[in-house]
């Protein structure tokens, strides 16, 4: 099956606000989509807008307020744009392989990382209309896939570095805080 799902006008969507880091709705396990619905069409369309302008290849819904189980990604992004794939309830059926990864994230403004992923993954959900899609994905785009995924999970990049890094970006964000 063609995994590329085109939303109409998915520029047209709104640009919405960030959440980051420590927001405890990134931080809790999301809720299935039980159905496609109007509103979920308009959320896809506004979450795509949102990856976009933000210079992301992956946004899930927790990452803009929504403790819903869907994601959004486009490893051709943030300039081209040519193979937008919206997912509901995806779900790692299947991980193989082991590469290093180095990772940033929209939720963590200014962190990287390096972190094990697996290299080649098999993901199953469901696509706007409510079809199940089955996606074989390696590289850049099984590293993406597994980054929103965690996001579903309550599972953000922070948390699979060490205590260190962990422990300067979190006096970072205690510093910019303070001055704001």
């Amino acid at each position: 099956m063609d995994i590329e799902q085109t939303l109409e006008r998915p520029l047209d969507g709104k640009i919405l606000p960030l959440c980051t880091w420590p927001d405890p709705v990134l931080g809790g396990e999301c809720t299935a989509v039980r159905a496609v619905t109007d509103e979920i069409m308009d959320l896809a369309r506004n979450m795509a807008a949102t990856m976009y302008a933000s210079q992301g290849i992956g946004l899930a819904a927790p990452q803009i307020g929504q403790p819903l189980r869907m994601i959004v990604v486009d490893v051709t992004g943030p300039d081209k744009r040519e193979q937008l794939i919206t997912l509901l309830n995806p779900v790692i059926e299947h991980a193989e392989g082991c590469i290093d990864s180095d990772e940033g994230c929209l939720s963590l403004p200014q962190f990287r990382a390096n972190v094990e992923r697996a290299e080649v993954v098999r993901v199953r959900g469901q696509d706007l209309e409510g079809n199940e899609v089955v996606i074989e994905a390696e590289g850049l785009l099984a590293v993406c896939l597994q980054h929103e995924i965690d996001h579903l999970r309550g599972v953000l990049l922070i948390d699979k570095v060490g205590r260190l890094k962990r422990s300067m970006y979190e006096r970072k964000i205690a510093k910019r805080v303070k001055r704001a």
